[in-house]
């Protein structure tokens, strides 16, 4: 297997960090995908607008962030389909990719997916970055992402962490000397 990655970042709010990652990923030449809630679009429109004009992915990770497995069929092509045509109607813009919200999902929503016409993202890396009570600091996060890369991964990061935007740049370094190649979903 290539020593590629594929990196992610969910995004359900601006926590003020997204700026920083993608003058980040500008620097490197590294391609992303970014899954955005419906109110992550509307709070942060020109940060969505860059993370399009700059050509990383702008993938579906629905309206609210509900379980998945939990709601009814309706309610799933309603959390897609209004992120989609928010998407459509304000950026011109629409992607393939549908991330879970907590990567939560069942028989019925991943079949429900594939019929919208979409790919189901889910990761092969990750660590509890989310909570932004519980940042452990750069070097944390730089060890922890590091330790678990892989050909083939699929990398998993939250953009409200301080930790994985202080830590960012010596992971792609890190990486790309160690052989790995970033690429873009698809």
């Amino acid at each position: 297997m290539k020593k590629i990655i594929y990196l992610t970042f969910d995004c359900g709010y601006e926590g003020g960090y997204t700026e920083q990652l993608l003058d980040i990923l500008k620097e490197k030449g590294v391609p992303a995908a970014f899954f955005v809630t419906l109110p992550y679009l509307k709070s942060s429109p020109e940060i969505a607008a860059r993370m399009i004009k700059e050509g990383h992915t702008v993938g579906n990770h629905s309206a609210t962030h509900p379980n998945f497995s939990t709601i009814s069929r309706a309610k799933m092509a309603q959390e897609i389909q209004e992120t989609d045509d928010y998407l459509r109607q304000h950026f011109g813009y629409s992607s393939p990719f549908f991330r879970f919200p907590e990567g939560a999902c069942s028989d019925c929503s991943l079949e429900l997916v594939a019929s919208l016409g979409y790919t189901s993202v889910f990761w092969s890396a990750a660590y509890s970055d989310w909570d932004t009570t519980s940042q452990k600091g750069a070097d944390y996060a730089f060890d922890t992402v590091t330790s678990r890369l892989h050909p083939g991964c699929v990398l998993l990061l939250h953009s409200q962490s301080s930790d994985n935007t202080a830590a960012l740049g010596r992971i792609i370094d890190y990486a790309i000397d160690n052989g790995y190649t970033f690429s873009a979903l698809g």
